[in-house]
């Protein structure tokens, strides 16, 4: 992923994570969101957002969406 890309996806990462602060279920170590959805993003894409290729950007963006908004009635949709 080149850097502006990179930076972008870093971008709403930190807001989708804002989106799901206090809103995970519990966790006996407790639930950092922004780390949720990097977490998810690696899983689905075998990588970091870093070094997914830039043409699944799209991709990426659309998932990150879908776990921040989709996540709180669709668990499964990351396993963590």
């Amino acid at each position: 992923m080149n850097k502006e890309n990179a930076s972008k996806l870093w971008k709403m990462i930190q807001e989708a994570g804002l989106y799901l602060h206090g809103q995970l279920p519990d966790h006996p170590k407790g639930r950092n969101p922004y780390a949720h959805v990097v977490i998810c993003v690696k899983e689905k894409f075998g990588n970091s957002y870093k070094d997914i290729p830039d043409e699944k950007f799209q991709e990426v963006v659309d998932y990150i969406n879908s776990v921040s908004y989709t996540h709180l009635t669709l668990p499964t949709i990351c396993s963590v």
